[in-house]
C-alpha cells in the first residue's frame, strides 16, 4: 500500500495546477524596421553645409597637427641629451600626432553620422555565384556607396581627407629617419650600416661581464646548462652620454655551457669555445630582435619576435623561422686569472642580414 500511495502522490505532484496551461505561441513575427527619423542635416540645407565645413575643417586641423609634429621634431632637438630637451621634444611631438589622429578620427565619424546616407535597408542572403549579374551588382554597390557618402561630389571633404591621411604618415617618417646614421664628408662610411655593425666593443682580451652589473665571469663559475647575458667590460663603464645604448645594442651576447662532446665545431673554430662554453650575438639575423630564450634540453635559441630558432650545438645555425643566417659567434678563451675573455671582435657584422646587401 505504501508503494501505491507514493505513486499517487507523484502523479499529483506532476499534474499542472488549476488555471495554469501550457501556452503554445505562434512563431515570432518580424517586427520590421522602426520608422525612419530624419537627421537635421537631411531636413535643413544650412545644417548640411555646417556639417560639411566641420568635417573638412577637422581634416585640415589633422593636416596642421601632422605638420606641427614634424616642425616640433626640428624645433626641439634632443641632441644634448638633457632631461628638459627630451621632455619638450616628446611633449610637442606627441601633441602634434595626437591632434592629427584625433581630428582625423572625429572628422571621419562626424562625416558618417551627419552626411552619409543613413537609410535602413535589408540585404537578403542568397547564394553567391560568379555571374556577370553578380559582377554588375558589385560595381553598382560601389557606385551607390559613392553616391550615398558623397565622396565623389564633396570635393572639399575628399581633398582634405586625402591631405590629412597622407600628412599623418609624415611625422613617423621624420622620426624614424632621424634614427638612421648619417655620413659626413670627413667620414663617408659613417652612414654605412655594414661598417657600423661589423665593429663592436669586443676586442682581444676584453673580459666578459654580466649584464648589467659588470661582474667578471670565471669559467669555473659557469655551470653545465647555464646561460649568461654578457657585455664587454669596457661597456659597463660607459655612461649613457657616451653612447652606451648604441654600443650595447651591437655588443650584447648570450653565453652558454654545454658538454664539449655536444658541440659540432668546424676546424677553424675549434678554439672559439672554451671547455664547452660558447658565446653568440643576441641580435637576431632576421630583423634584430634580442634572441634571449634558451632551451636547455634541445640547446636551441629562440627569437620571440618571429620564432626563428638557432642550434647552439652547431654554430647557431638556423633550424626554423625567417632568419637568413646563423648568429655570429664571439671567439672566447680565459685569461691568466681564469676569467673569460674575448679572442677578438665578431668576424662578421651582427644583426639583420638585409643590412649587408648593397
Amino acid at each position: 500500500m505504501a508503494n501505491d500511495d507514493d505513486s499517487k502522490a507523484l502523479e499529483r505532484a506532476y499534474q499542472p495546477s488549476p488555471g495554469l496551461g501550457v501556452a503554445v505561441s505562434d512563431p515570432v513575427q518580424n517586427p520590421g524596421l522602426p520608422p525612419h527619423r530624419e537627421r537635421m542635416t537631411d531636413k535643413d540645407p544650412k545644417a548640411e553645409k555646417r556639417a560639411v565645413r566641420t568635417v573638412y575643417t577637422l581634416f585640415y586641423l589633422s593636416l596642421a597637427g601632422s605638420i606641427w609634429a614634424v616642425a616640433a621634431y626640428m624645433l626641439f632637438p634632443i641632441e644634448d641629451g638633457s632631461l628638459g630637451a627630451i621632455r619638450y621634444n616628446n611633449l610637442f611631438i606627441g601633441l602634434g600626432i595626437a591632434l592629427a589622429l584625433l581630428s582625423l578620427g572625429i572628422g571621419a565619424i562626424h562625416w558618417s553620422k551627419a552626411l552619409m546616407s543613413d537609410k535602413e535597408f535589408i540585404e537578403h542572403r542568397h547564394p553567391t555565384r560568379g555571374k556577370d549579374s553578380t559582377r554588375e551588382a558589385a560595381v553598382q554597390a560601389f557606385a551607390d556607396a559613392n553616391e550615398e557618402s558623397g565622396f565623389g561630389r564633396r570635393t572639399m571633404i575628399r581633398n582634405s581627407l586625402f591631405a590629412a591621411v597622407i600628412a599623418s604618415i609624415i611625422p613617423g617618417v621624420a622620426l624614424f629617419r632621424g634614427l638612421a646614421p648619417h655620413s659626413t664628408p670627413e667620414d663617408p662610411t659613417a652612414g654605412d650600416p655594414v661598417v657600423l655593425l661589423k665593429q663592436t666593443m669586443w676586442a682581444e682580451g676584453q673580459r666578459l661581464v654580466r649584464d648589467p652589473d659588470g661582474t667578471p665571469i670565471r669559467a669555473a663559475d659557469v655551470t653545465l646548462g647555464s646561460a649568461f647575458h654578457v657585455i664587454p667590460e669596457d661597456l659597463a663603464e660607459l655612461s649613457h652620454h657616451d653612447g652606451y645604448l648604441e654600443e650595447k645594442a651591437k655588443a650584447i651576447v648570450l653565453m652558454m655551457r654545454l658538454r664539449p662532446e655536444q658541440l659540432i665545431e668546424a676546424e677553424d673554430r675549434k678554439d672559439w669555445s672554451y671547455d664547452g662554453i660558447v658565446a653568440y650575438s643576441k641580435v637576431c639575423t632576421h630583423v634584430g630582435c634580442p634572441v634571449a630564450l634558451y632551451e636547455q634540453q634541445t640547446h636551441h635559441l629562440l627569437c620571440p619576435c618571429h620564432q626563428s630558432q638557432f642550434d647552439v650545438t652547431d654554430h647557431a645555425k638556423v633550424i626554423f623561422g625567417p632568419a637568413a643566417r646563423p648568429l655570429p659567434q664571439l671567439p672566447i678563451t680565459v685569461d691568466d686569472e681564469g676569467y673569460l675573455v674575448a679572442r677578438s671582435d665578431f668576424t662578421e657584422p651582427v644583426g639583420p642580414s638585409f643590412w649587408e646587401r648593397h
